[in-house]
């Protein structure tokens, strides 16, 4: 219900109290064309005869709060905004509709339009015209669009923006929105103190130590209530914890860029939005602050922005924290992404502030190696987490991102990859700075950066080479390590073609390292198991190997009754072939793959030697090549 007790006596007096010149009315002042006394924002209250006899002429009673204010003030001048008086009783009237926007408004109502989209389309001839003076706008209380207390919502109709009109609840909500936001437009004035300025800024420090202790929800709450007043460090704060709490989008941080001590938290993060939207057209090309800054500063965000783009950027901390964090980095950076947030999680407690206006280390985001291990499920966590050696209970953990072992790569839809195929390498005992050695292409230099995030999509590796022979199969694969001492390589979007008879499995290749296995394995659009290829290799040779097309199976060497495709597929329907092919070879090896890390796209990658053989004399290979123009 209303609360017909809110005193706008009280109100005005307040605000009245707080009102200090702008610019302008000092200008104004100035030139003597105005004296303070003509720039009371108030009126003398209307009597009740007076309210009743606007009524009468309206044919209608006014909603409450709009009837209380004029009890109070008959009218009132606004100093911000597109309104600059409200009239008083006498003055206002019914709108009438002059603009015709009624049949523009209907014009664009559908089948499937809302509830509210009909009632302004219809607002138009029925609201009531409060405004005498404005910039093009008008301030319009309809009576079809009422809550349960008999309130009449306001929109403000800017006649020159092309847009849509702002809606409030009610009169009184509009009021209040006004309040702060002359508050918002002074708040950088000198002498700007009063006692709602002292009241908001005493709950933007409490806000700061409920969010470094956990609380973050309370501290969101007093933050949002503060930034509508304009509050330093307000915005910039709660920004912060949007960052973290809602996963993505692009954040300014106001005028905490232009201090060194959060530049190096904040500028990344900014970038690392920039260039992502960039990548889809919504922003500018040129990377803009959003604040006033020296040459510096500026200086250090071009150089920040480039490091970010190229993939070089590296988040680090200083102390206990900032070792964790590089601990950290070396285990996402080969796959093992969980145990790199486990460690972050931990040493939160440890991490201190640049600077008190910090609430986090969002630095982190902008890391191509552990930006995508702070999930949003984990930022969450992270806002949660007590910090900076404030007190706090520390929250549940968040599950583990990644399942254990191979079975997941049978689930369907397959893990976000762009064909229903993959190939895997792993070699035991090995290092994956190794593996360039071992399979990588004529001249392999090592392995390379990432490809970066790609928003949950696999990288597509470059396919066919054009100065390459047809037949051959050379892979981009991501490399890691398992937690059970594997080094891996993963090609999660391997050509068309599966294992022929110009496979080679490079697995003999890779066991110069370490016992090697590779698995290749196909699925039809509707997916069903076509091809499963299973080959294991020791010391340069190849050991045994099968090849599983439909219910054929193709062997060489004495493959083990418990890899045993015949015997392990006993029984098993064609939906779960594949999840029981790969639980025999991950049980029988101890391997897996890291869902996490593979599908943001953090692990280095090495372009394999071909997978496929020459045609030997007398054999031949045919292919097509379809070229489309016009």
């Amino acid at each position: 219900m209303i609360e017909n007790r809110f005193d706008w006596q009280q109100f005005f007096r307040r605000w009245q109290e707080e009102w200090i010149p702008d610019e302008d009315d000092v200008e104004d002042l100035a030139e003597g064309g105005l004296t303070l006394a003509g720039l009371a924002l108030s009126a003398a209250p209307a009597a009740e005869a007076e309210i009743t006899a606007a009524e009468e002429r309206l044919g209608t009673r006014l909603p409450p709060s709009y009837r209380q204010f004029l009890g109070a003030s008959n009218g009132w001048r606004l100093d911000k905004g597109s309104i600059y008086r409200l009239g008083a009783a006498h003055e206002i009237d019914w709108f009438g509709d002059p603009l015709e926007l009624t049949a523009i408004y209907q014009e664009g109502l559908t089948e499937h339009s809302t509830e509210q989209e009909v009632l302004l389309a219809g607002m138009w001839r029925r609201a009531l015209q409060l405004e005498t003076d404005s910039d093009m706008s008008y301030a319009l209380l309809d009576p079809g669009d009422t809550d349960e207390d008999g309130e009449w919502a306001l929109y403000v109709y800017k006649g020159w923006s092309g847009e849509p009109p702002d809606r409030y609840p009610s009169f009184r909500a509009y009021m209040q929105r006004m309040y702060q936001d002359f508050h918002s437009a002074r708040a950088g004035s000198p002498g700007f103190v009063n006692d709602t300025t002292r009241a908001l800024d005493a709950d933007v420090e409490r806000a700061r130590r409920e969010a470094l202790s956990g609380r973050w929800e309370s501290a969101q709450e007093l933050l949002t209530e503060a930034e509508r007043y304009g509050r330093p460090c307000a915005r910039s704060m709660l920004r912060q914890l949007e960052v973290l709490s809602r996963g993505g989008g692009y954040y300014g941080f106001g005028e905490l860029v232009a201090d060194p001590r959060y530049t190096g938290e904040l500028v990344p993060v900014m970038a690392a939005a920039h260039l992502r939207d960039n990548r889809s057209g919504v922003l500018p090309r040129r990377f803009v602050l959003g604040t006033e800054t020296d040459d510096g500063v500026t200086a250090g965000a071009d150089a920040i922005l480039a490091q970010v783009r190229d993939g070089s950027y590296r988040y680090a901390s200083d102390g206990a924290f900032g070792r964790a964090v590089a601990e950290a980095r070396e285990s996402a950076r080969w796959g093992d992404t969980d145990a790199a947030w486990r460690m972050i999680r931990a040493a939160l407690p440890l991490w201190s502030q640049p600077g008190p206006d910090l609430l986090a280390p969002l630095g982190l985001l902008a890391d191509p190696v552990l930006g995508p291990v702070v999930t949003r499920e984990r930022g969450l966590e992270l806002l949660a987490t007590p910090r900076a050696g404030r007190p706090g209970p520390v929250p549940d953990p968040v599950p583990d991102l990644d399942p254990p072992g191979l079975c997941w790569l049978a689930d369907t839809p397959r893990w976000n990859a762009p064909h229903d195929s993959y190939r895997c390498l792993w070699v035991e005992g090995t290092e994956p700075e190794a593996l360039p050695g071992l399979v990588g292409e004529d001249g392999c230099a090592g392995l390379t950066a990432p490809p970066g995030r790609r928003a949950g999509r696999f990288h597509h590796g470059p396919g066919q080479w054009d100065d390459s022979a047809p037949w051959e199969d050379r892979a981009v694969v991501s490399v890691g390590r398992t937690g059970s001492g594997w080094a891996f390589a993963c090609d999660a979007a391997p050509r068309m073609s599966a294992p022929g008879n110009f496979f080679v499995s490079l697995a003999a290749a890779a066991s110069r390292g370490g016992r090697a296995v590779v698995l290749w394995a196909r699925r039809a659009r509707d997916g069903r198991l076509t091809v499963f290829h299973l080959s294991v290799a020791e010391r340069g040779e190849e050991l045994y190997a099968y090849t599983l097309r439909g219910t054929d199976v193709e062997r060489s060497g004495p493959v083990p009754g418990t890899l045993d495709p015949e015997r392990g597929l006993h029984g098993v329907g064609e939906a779960d072939r594949e999840r029981c092919l790969l639980a025999a070879v991950q049980d029988e090896f101890g391997l897996s793959l890291p869902r996490h890390a593979l599908v943001e796209g953090v692990l280095p990658q090495l372009t394999t030697r071909s997978w496929n053989r020459a045609p030997r004399e007398g054999e031949a290979y045919g292919y097509t090549t379809i070229r489309f123009g016009r």
